[in-house]
């Protein structure tokens, strides 16, 4: 998978983490090798103006995905998709970093990060939170990547909560 990560945020964060778990998303999810993703970090003023532009709200968000080739994950019995490119992902560690401290199980800005890259890859392939039955499985998908993607690395302690966005 090619996948790109490009900090214009200010802020440090562990962007191989962030790689890492795109990664293991988009192969958790039967994403073909080939896909191409790009990640992007960028400051509160930034995504303000992105969260304005493209979703009409102000104030900066979270995590922000434009998906280009409409990618999907295969069903059951279905084989891998054709290669594309699956899209950009938006992430603003400022946000990341209140949001984990405010989380009701506290966490780092770097492990708010790699939830909302899997929140980020999860809309790229189609899902979304608008109803009931939809925050649900996306949710349970978000929860069961982060978990599995943790696990694979001896990390301890609970993972975030999911995202509100």
């Amino acid at each position: 998978m090619a996948i790109e990560v490009n900090n214009e945020s200010g802020l440090d964060f562990d962007e191989r983490a962030v790689l890492d778990i795109a990664r293991y998303a988009l192969a958790r999810m039967r994403i073909h090798p080939q896909c191409e993703l790009s990640v992007i970090a960028v400051d509160a003023a930034a995504m303000e103006q992105l969260h304005l532009q493209w979703m009409d709200l102000p104030g900066p968000t979270d995590v922000m995905s434009f998906p280009m080739d409409e990618l999907r994950p295969p069903g059951k019995d279905e084989e891998e998709p054709p290669p594309g490119l699956l899209g950009d992902i938006v992430l603003c560690p400022e946000v990341a970093r209140r949001q984990g401290e405010a989380a009701p199980t506290a966490h780092s800005m770097d492990e708010e990060l790699q939830l909302l890259t899997v929140h980020g890859v999860l809309h790229l392939l189609g899902y979304d939170h608008e109803e009931a039955s939809e925050r649900a499985e996306m949710f349970g998908l978000q929860k069961a990547i982060v978990d599995g993607w943790r696990d694979e690395r001896g990390l301890t302690g609970p993972s975030p909560a999911p995202t509100t966005t």
